[in-house]
C-alpha cells in the first residue's frame, strides 16, 4: 500500500538515517557526561543544592535520562527510516507494473 510518492519517501529515508546518526551519537555523548552538554541539561532553574555531591548526583541523573531520551527518539527514526524504505520500495513496485 503507498501512502508517499518516491521523492517524499526518499527524503524521509535521508532524513531518518541523519536523525538516527545524531541522535545515537548524541546520547553517546550524553551517557560519558560529556561537559560540552551540560548546557542542555533539564536543570530545575529554583533548585538549591545544600553539597557539591548532590549537585553532581543530579547532573549524573540528568545526563542519564537525556542519553536514554535520545536513544527512545532514534529507535523511533528507525521506525520512520523502515516504513520510508518500504514506501520506496512500494513506489518502485508500482512503477514498474504500469
Amino acid at each position: 500500500m503507498r501512502i508517499c510518492g518516491p521523492k517524499t519517501s526518499v527524503c524521509c529515508t535521508i532524513l531518518s538515517v541523519w536523525g538516527i546518526i545524531m541522535l545515537v551519537l548524541m546520547g553517546i555523548f550524553l551517557y560519558t557526561q560529556s561537559v560540552a552538554l551540560a548546557e542542555d541539561l533539564p536543570y530545575d532553574e529554583n533548585a538549591s543544592w545544600k553539597t557539591p555531591q548532590e549537585f553532581l548526583n543530579e547532573a549524573e541523573r540528568l545526563y542519564s535520562k537525556s542519553a536514554y531520551n535520545c536513544w527512545i527518539a532514534a529507535c523511533l527514526y528507525v521506525v520512520t527510516l523502515v516504513i520510508s524504505l518500504q514506501q520506496y520500495y512500494a513506489n518502485r513496485k508500482a512503477s514498474y507494473t504500469i
